[in-house]
């Protein structure tokens, strides 16, 4: 029997008398790029924080290399989600700290891991996406918005973690800078053998960081294949996503 890295199987989830995921089901594969695309309000979020453990589940199982999370306690569920890295939509960076802290904030904070061990480390990822030492004690708010994002992947990858999530990483960039920071994803995945959920509105990050394509839709995934095959999915939801069509069967 095959283990897939993560695995949600029926996943449901309700806010109310709002029903956001209906039945998620999804495959992942170790070390793949997985990018999960849809419309506003069809459950992007709520899938990658259904993993994460940010929100909780109604119901359905969701597993990281065979183990139910949702049905782990509270060590082996810290345990299985310490092996994960994420960056978040806008960076979140901590404004009262430096540039440098807040890359080793989850082996500091997380590990419990020295400062004076945690520096070089740090320092080791700033200059793996593109930034240099000199950055080091400055503070977010006195960076441009694309180093802050670089910022939040060094961070992101900081504890070499087996899982990584991205929350619509090229929000706010311009073009130029969304291109590098796409290039840099797929880099850094790659160099750390990790396996990749991402979530974009972006069909250049799509194409340029994803082995595969999800597409999920009133809360269940109506599509998901390798992204050779995106162009010609056979899906007229996906292809009407994908090439930003008013007509078809999406309705706004």
């Amino acid at each position: 029997m095959k283990t897939f890295k993560v695995e949600m199987q029926d996943v449901h989830k309700s806010f109310g008398s709002k029903h956001v995921l209906r039945g998620v089901n999804l495959e992942v594969k170790k070390g793949e790029s997985l990018v999960i695309v849809g419309g506003s309000g069809t459950g992007k979020s709520v899938t990658i924080k259904t993993i994460l453990g940010l929100i909780k589940a109604d119901s359905g199982k969701i597993l990281i290399d065979g183990k139910d999370i949702t049905k782990a306690s509270g060590k082996e569920r810290d345990e299985l989600l310490g092996s994960c890295g994420m960056l978040f939509q806008g960076g979140a960076l901590f404004d009262s700290m430096t540039v440098w802290e807040n890359v080793a904030f989850g082996l500091t904070q997380g590990q419990k891991m020295s400062k004076k061990k945690a520096y070089p480390i740090a320092i080791e990822k700033l200059k793996a996406v593109g930034l240099s030492e000199d950055i080091a004690q400055q503070y977010p708010a006195e960076l441009s918005g694309g180093m802050q994002k670089r910022v939040s992947l060094a961070r992101a990858i900081a504890s070499h973690p087996d899982i990584i999530f991205f929350d619509e990483p090229t929000t706010g960039l311009d073009p130029i800078m969304a291109d590098v920071i796409n290039n840099l994803i797929r880099k850094t995945v790659k160099e750390l053998g990790a396996t990749a959920i991402s979530i974009t509105h972006d069909m250049a990050s799509v194409r340029k960081i994803a082995d595969s394509v999800a597409m999920i839709y009133e809360g269940k995934i109506i599509w998901h294949g390798p992204i050779e095959k995106l162009e010609n999915s056979g899906n007229e939801y996906v292809d009407q996503f994908i090439h930003g069509k008013e007509d078809g069967p999406i309705r706004f």
